[in-house]
């Protein structure tokens, strides 16, 4: 078995805004599973919502978007690029995340050319569905 490569060694995010604590399936450029365990000590916990907190969907999205580039930069063919978001079409949001919920990530990429792409994405809790979404993005160099 392959060893799987630490998010942080793919992704140019870094924390706080690295959401993507591991890699559990990596096909590269075809799909990704991760995970996004949340401790409570995040800081938007304290303000969404005092009392309730609740991780807010939109991180939802953009975890999964990060495990999308995961995938896509564990291509050979985009060494040196960055994906960023091109759109988010199809989101829902099913169950409310809360601290100490471990957020399940996955992604399956669709139409991938040397400028653009699309992928489909789902984050769950204990296999209930939290969020789904199908996100389109661009390439760029990595490099300014």
């Amino acid at each position: 078995m392959t060893e799987l490569p630490d998010p942080a060694s793919i992704l140019p995010h870094r924390p706080p805004f690295l959401f993507v604590d591991e890699i559990v399936e990596l096909e590269p450029g075809v799909s990704a599973k991760g995970r996004w365990r949340l401790t409570g000590d995040e800081d938007f916990f304290a303000g969404h919502f005092p009392g309730r907190p609740t991780l807010p969907g939109v991180l939802m999205v953009e975890a999964i978007a990060q495990l999308g580039a995961v995938a896509v930069l564990a291509d050979e063919r985009f060494a040196g690029k960055l994906p960023l978001f091109g759109g988010v079409d199809s989101a829902r949001f099913r169950r409310q995340v809360s601290p100490g919920d471990v957020l399940d990530l996955e992604i399956t990429m669709g139409r991938m050319s040397a400028r653009a792409g699309k992928g489909s994405g789902r984050a769950s809790v204990g296999g209930d569905t939290a969020c789904a979404a199908d996100l389109l993005f661009v390439v760029v160099d990595a490099e300014v």
